[in-house]
């Protein structure tokens, strides 16, 4: 093989593993964009149930003396409602596109249309054209909440506080901590 050859070779060589590199750190941040988008939406679906609204939970098994134990809780955060809930959250994300800030060139998730308008950031980013039309974003928000579906809904009857840092970072794994972002930088 000639110098100039084998130089060429390894040239492009570099360039695909580069490009191989950045995919997947694409991909490994776009997972935590849904990840977060989820406790967001979710969230947000929660504080509109009325607090009133209340259900009656617990076991239909009767103790020793014919009583069963049963628990009322604000439906809100009741597992029915977690769960039905984080249906309409990955149906919503349908409603997200990639794009990139164009002042620093980070990967966001943004909703197109906010309460029948055109999202006022649509100038500021750049949208990111895909083959598949950001059905990627549905696959991978279907899957995040299939695989931790329990975690979440445990995450919300708890009330966890930083919920979207707990889930994306400790649980799911999906997210890194920002003092670890920094330093890969």
């Amino acid at each position: 093989m000639k110098p100039s050859s084998f130089l060429l070779f390894l040239g492009s060589l570099v360039v695909c593993l580069l490009a191989q590199n950045t995919s997947a750190q694409g991909l490994e941040n776009l997972r935590c964009l849904i990840c977060k988008q989820i406790v967001q939406d979710l969230q947000q679906i929660i504080t509109k149930v009325d607090p009133k609204k209340k259900v009656e939970v617990g076991s239909y098994r009767l103790d020793a003396e014919g009583n069963s134990k049963h628990n009322v809780i604000p439906y809100a955060l009741s597992e029915m409602h977690i769960s039905d809930s984080l249906e309409t959250v990955c149906k919503g994300i349908d409603d997200y596109v990639r794009a990139t800030r164009k002042d620093s060139g980070e990967l966001v998730l943004l909703k197109l249309v906010i309460d029948g308008k055109m999202n006022s950031d649509m100038s500021e980013v750049d949208i990111i054209q895909d083959g598949d039309l950001n059905k990627s974003l549905k696959y991978y928000c279907d899957g995040i909440v299939e695989e931790y579906e329990e975690d979440i809904v445990k995450m919300f009857q708890k009330k966890e506080k930083s919920a979207e840092n707990k889930l994306c970072q400790d649980v799911t794994k999906l997210c890194k901590p920002m003092a670890s972002i920094h330093d890969d930088l």
